[in-house]
């Protein structure tokens, strides 16, 4: 079948995946460019509200991308910073400049592909171009697009975006904190900030503190001021700040229904048009921030960096004024919260693993060597009503670290297994097996690592990055023993998410398939063909422990490959092995999802594609 204009399906579903991947791009790259120019405003003295807070950063920053720093403030260091940042935007000739921090292998890749990244909004408006009715009909074609595009997210609008938020808002570190809407006060201004920029959200921590607004407070009857965080801006201000959640994507509307908000500030992605609605039954006002996102009936008090703290006090004020309007009666807080560290990011590792006098990823490395950590896995994402909430994160995470894969974290995912108590170090001896425990309670890390919010997956880049400097697992992300994981993905942003990690070489499972079914040639290309490009797939299995053995699999597959020994100790998961062909030519066990003769993953795809079995054989399955 195919349309009037001739179009087929496969043409269809690759545009459409396209599309959804430029938005998803599109929304991670406008959030860094506001913090590239609140940069800016810094350097330039234009907002009192902001500094440069990790100078170190900002001028380990500098050196690398040839900014002079001898005899220069950090002012002036940060505004040729910001410039140059700004540009990669906009940039029409060469790639971008945070391609050079992915191993050459991936950078090969993608140069024989034709996917290297040029500037990240020239990504997403190409892409688009690309996608409109008589351009581009060929569906692999589409797809490279969106892999061009979504690598321009991931090595560029996010890895900006989380390396210019550390320099302003402080680089995190280890802290603990708690989750869970128990951290909510009867007695207190409860203030909870909802969306994904940092830049009014690390504004009110301040003025929350101020011993002016807490007067006021106190003249209302309450006993302070207590700031919490909803999704991604929650993930922000707890690992700079410590501010405590109140929870992930799906208790947005159930911490209005406490009855103890006062104002819920919001500002753009992942908030529920809803809220607004919902606001009617309670005193709790939605206030939206963003020029770029406004809420029939919410109060809308725009936000501008130039006057941050103005607006910040001014908001504080209303959540001050509307504390006298709570009804006691339909007051209902859980008791129920969950201690958390969080903070880790890919320089904090460095110090925790090498000390303070020779920070590196070497005891890592040689952890996964000698196989007491089977692998690492990054587990992120969403939350998705189609699923119990919560319960593919925790049951997925509990199946990884039980069988000795370390798993880092992101988004709500990390909120999701901060409720369930895994990122505490005593989670270790609970939950993790015996290799992983051992390392956890040598280091005293959680055997889950909080990581940050969802733009800070380019944490997980860089730390992969580092790995494979370190040497001994592997030259390229296509080699080293890890995997990728959105068990309950929802947001176009997850999709541009993982589709830049299997284009970084990173295999990635999702707990439901991507809007690509209806085409079987689009299904087939990005849970099977891909790996002749990027040495890594999709692919779509919905029960999160399948899942998890899958990504063990896989795991297992790249340490055979490389000829490390198995796990040091028994693990639960026991998966069935085959022989391989390594590239020594030795005859080493791997697991049952082992790369054919030409490089294609065998094993059964629940999306029920067609696979090579080892003798090479086509067939269904």
């Amino acid at each position: 079948q195919e349309g009037i204009c001739g179009a087929r399906a496969d043409t269809i579903v690759a545009r459409n995946l396209l599309r959804h991947i430029a938005a998803g791009a599109a929304a991670h790259s406008d959030h860094s460019r506001e913090i590239v120019r609140t940069l800016r405003l810094a350097a330039e003295g234009n907002s009192e509200a902001y500094r440069i807070r990790a100078p170190q950063k900002l001028r380990a920053l500098a050196e690398e991308y040839g900014v002079r720093t001898d005899g220069r403030s950090d002012q002036e260091i940060a505004r040729d910073v910001a410039e140059l940042l700004s540009a990669e935007f906009g940039k029409q000739e060469g790639l971008l400049r945070n391609l050079h921090r992915a191993p050459e292998q991936q950078r090969k890749n993608w140069a024989a592909a034709g996917v290297s990244p040029r500037g990240i909004d020239r990504e997403v408006v190409t892409g688009l171009h690309m996608t409109n009715m008589g351009v581009d009909n060929d569906p692999e074609h589409l797809l490279l697009a969106a892999v061009r595009t979504a690598l321009a997210d991931g090595w560029g609008g996010s890895m900006i975006a989380t390396d210019v938020s550390d320099v302003l808002f402080g680089a995190p570190h280890p802290l603990r904190s708690r989750v869970n809407l128990g951290v909510l006060k009867e007695d207190e201004v409860n203030i909870l900030v909802h969306g994904h920029e940092p830049t009014l959200s690390d504004v009110l921590v301040a003025a929350s503190r101020d011993p002016e607004l807490l007067a006021e407070a106190a003249a209302r009857g309450a006993k302070g001021i207590n700031l919490a965080g909803i999704c991604c801006t929650a993930n922000e201000v707890l690992m700079r700040h410590g501010v405590p959640i109140a929870g992930n994507f799906l208790q947005q509307e159930l911490a209005i229904m406490t009855g103890a908000v006062e104002v819920m500030l919001v500002d753009v992605q992942c908030v529920f048009p809803a809220l607004a609605e919902l606001q009617k039954c309670f005193h709790t006002k939605v206030v939206s921030t963003s020029p770029k996102a406004e809420f029939p009936n919410a109060v809308h008090i725009e936000f501008h960096e130039e006057h941050a703290m103005e607006t910040a006090r001014k908001i504080v004020r209303v959540a001050i004024e509307n504390f006298s309007r709570r009804d006691p009666a339909k007051v209902n807080i859980p008791k129920v919260q969950s201690p958390v560290v969080a903070g880790f990011t890919t320089e904090v590792i460095h110090r925790i693993l090498g000390g303070r006098y020779r920070p590196s990823y070497r005891p890592l490395n040689d952890a996964i060597q000698a196989g007491r950590i089977r692998g690492v896995a990054g587990v992120v994402g969403c939350n998705n009503p189609k699923f119990p909430h919560d319960e593919c994160h925790l049951t997925m995470v509990r199946e990884l670290i039980r069988n000795d894969v370390l798993v880092v974290q992101t988004g709500c995912s990390a909120i999701a297994c901060g409720k369930g108590a895994l990122m505490m170090p005593e989670a270790a001896a609970r939950f993790a097996g015996k290799g992983l425990e051992e390392v956890c309670r040598a280091v005293g890390i959680p055997p889950v690592l909080h990581v940050g919010s969802c733009v800070d997956n380019s944490r997980i880049l860089t730390a992969c990055a580092e790995m494979v400097a370190e040497g001994g697992i592997g030259d390229s992300f296509d080699r080293l023993p890890v995997a990728g994981a959105a068990p309950e993905w929802m947001s176009e942003k997850a999709i541009a998410i993982g589709m830049y990690f299997v284009a970084s070489g990173i295999n990635v499972v999702i707990g439901q398939p991507l809007p690509v079914e209806g085409s079987q040639y689009v299904v087939d290309l990005l849970t099977r063909l891909f790996e002749k490009h990027f040495g890594a797939t999709w692919t779509f299995e919905r029960d999160p422990v399948a899942a998890a053995h899958h990504m063990i699999d896989i795991i297992d597959r790249k340490r055979a490959a490389l000829g490390l020994p198995p796990p040091m100790y028994e693990t639960p998961y026991r998966p069935k092995t085959l022989e391989v062909q390594v590239p020594s030519g030795a005859a080493v066990a791997a697991s049952a999802y082992s790369p054919s003769g030409d490089g294609v993953l065998s094993g059964s795809h629940p999306c029920g594609s067609v696979v090579r079995a080892a003798g090479g054989a086509e067939e269904d399955v």
